[in-house]
């Protein structure tokens, strides 16, 4: 697996700003209760998303991309999940059906 950067370089800064902050603020957490595990996960976490931010390269972009490519790619080839929002709104305003009024159970 080629790791290529998949986020600009604002988002980048951005990523390492805030993973360097939630660490320092867990950091001084852990100081006073140091065997708790939820400060050991976050400190974790913020030290994914500095690592993110230092590469330019975050694996859920990369997974809600390829994902976005796989649902373009199945639409294209099976055309029964595209839908035309106007036909709907013409059966909504009465256009196909000649009448106006909507249909009432009631």
């Amino acid at each position: 697996m080629k790791v290529k950067p998949n986020i600009s370089i604002v988002n980048a800064m951005i990523r390492i700003s805030a993973g360097f902050a939630i660490l320092a603020w867990i950091t001084s957490k852990m100081v006073r209760r140091p065997h708790r595990d939820s400060y050991k996960l976050v400190a974790l976490l913020a030290g994914m998303k500095i690592a993110e931010g230092i590469l330019r390269y975050c694996p859920l972009t990369q997974g809600f991309e390829r994902f976005q490519e796989y649902r373009h790619d199945h639409n294209s080839e099976n055309n029964h999940y595209n839908f035309d929002f106007d036909d709907f709104e013409a059966q909504a305003d009465g256009g196909d059906s000649g009448a106006g009024d909507s249909y009432n159970p009631s």
